[in-house]
């Protein structure tokens, strides 16, 4: 089995953060679908937070946990769509809100938290993050590796 491409994030600094965006967005190129594994806590939001910052969006960025999506624009217009699906509750409420449409219109980047229950829903080209850290703080992303 082949390893892992691994960014280590030694801080949630903002100089820390833009060093582990720019690193992760040479590895993942121009995959659309991004899925982000790991338990509460672990740095899931903060690095998409950071990554969004450095894509140009100005709006503030939270997790979606009550509203299920959010949308920010990037710098040059085209639009993110953050997911997080930790209070789903099935398959269908993904459904009802047009997930797939989201995942299959290739109109703009998808971030997704808590994806697990989704799974079935997602395009074969979909990204693994893999978001850890270890007792020290330092925080790692493994690329293609789901938890």
């Amino acid at each position: 089995m082949e390893t892992p491409d691994v960014i280590t994030l030694c801080s949630d600094t903002e100089e820390d953060l833009q060093a582990g965006v720019e690193a992760f967005l040479q590895q993942v190129g121009r995959l659309r679908c991004i899925c982000f594994w790991g338990g509460l806590g672990v740095g899931k939001t903060t690095f998409i937070r950071a990554l969004c910052k450095h894509l140009g969006v100005t709006d503030v960025v939270t997790s979606p946990t009550f509203s299920l999506i959010n949308e920010y624009h990037c710098h040059d217009g085209a639009p993110i769509y953050h997911f997080d699906f930790y209070r789903l509750t099935s398959l269908r409420e993904a459904m009802d809100i047009g997930v797939e449409e989201y995942f299959f219109s290739n109109t703009g980047l998808c971030l997704i938290e808590w994806p697990a229950l989704i799974e079935s829903l997602l395009p074969p080209e979909t990204l693994d993050i893999a978001v850890r850290v270890a007792p020290d703080g330092v925080r790692t992303l493994a690329i293609g590796v789901r938890e």
